[in-house]
C-alpha cells in the first residue's frame, strides 16, 4: 500500500504544483507510474485474498461498500485524466502552475485515496454488521442486510 500510495501522492502533489515544480510532469509520471502500477498489483492481490477470507461479512460491511465505490471513482478519475488532460502534457509540462483540470484530477485523487484508506481500515470494525440488530433501517439497506425481522 505504501509503495502505491507514496507514488500516487507524489504525482498528485506535482499536479497540484506543491512539489517538484522544476521537474516536468511527464518525467515525474514516467518515473513514478511503473512503481505505482506494481504496488497496485500487489494491493489487488492482497485485497482479493482478504476478501476471500470473509466474503459475506465483507460484502455486508458498509465500509467495504464505501471503499468499493471510492475505488471505482478513483479508477474513473485516472481514466478521465489519462484520456483527456494528460494527452496534452507537452503543452503544459513545464508550467509552474498546471491547468485547472490537471490540478483538479490531483486533488480528487488525493481525497479519494485518503477516503479509500480510511474506509479500508474501518472494515475491521463491526459497528453495522447485519447480525447486530436492531439498527436503523438505512443501515440495514446500505449494508445489504435484506429483510430484517424483529426478534
Amino acid at each position: 500500500m505504501c509503495l502505491f500510495l507514496g507514488m500516487i501522492v507524489m504525482l498528485d502533489l506535482r499536479l497540484l504544483s506543491l512539489t517538484m515544480r522544476s521537474v516536468p510532469v511527464s518525467q515525474v509520471a514516467g518515473r513514478l507510474l511503473p512503481w505505482a502500477r506494481a504496488g497496485f498489483v500487489v494491493m489487488v492481490i492482497t485485497g482479493a485474498l482478504l476478501f476471500y477470507a470473509i466474503p459475506v461479512r465483507a460484502f455486508h460491511n458498509i465500509f467495504f461498500r464505501i471503499k468499493v465505490v471510492m475505488l471505482i471513482l478513483a479508477g474513473v478519475n485516472v481514466w478521465v485524466f489519462h484520456s483527456t488532460v494528460f494527452r496534452s502534457v507537452a503543452e503544459w509540462d513545464l508550467d509552474p502552475v498546471l491547468p485547472k483540470r490537471a490540478r483538479m484530477a490531483g486533488a480528487v485523487s488525493l481525497v479519494l485515496w485518503a477516503s479509500i484508506v480510511v474506509a479500508g481500515r474501518m472494515i475491521a470494525y463491526n459497528w453495522f454488521d447485519c447480525d447486530i440488530q436492531p439498527q436503523p433501517s438505512i443501515v440495514n439497506v446500505l449494508a445489504g442486510c435484506g429483510a430484517v425481522t424483529p426478534e
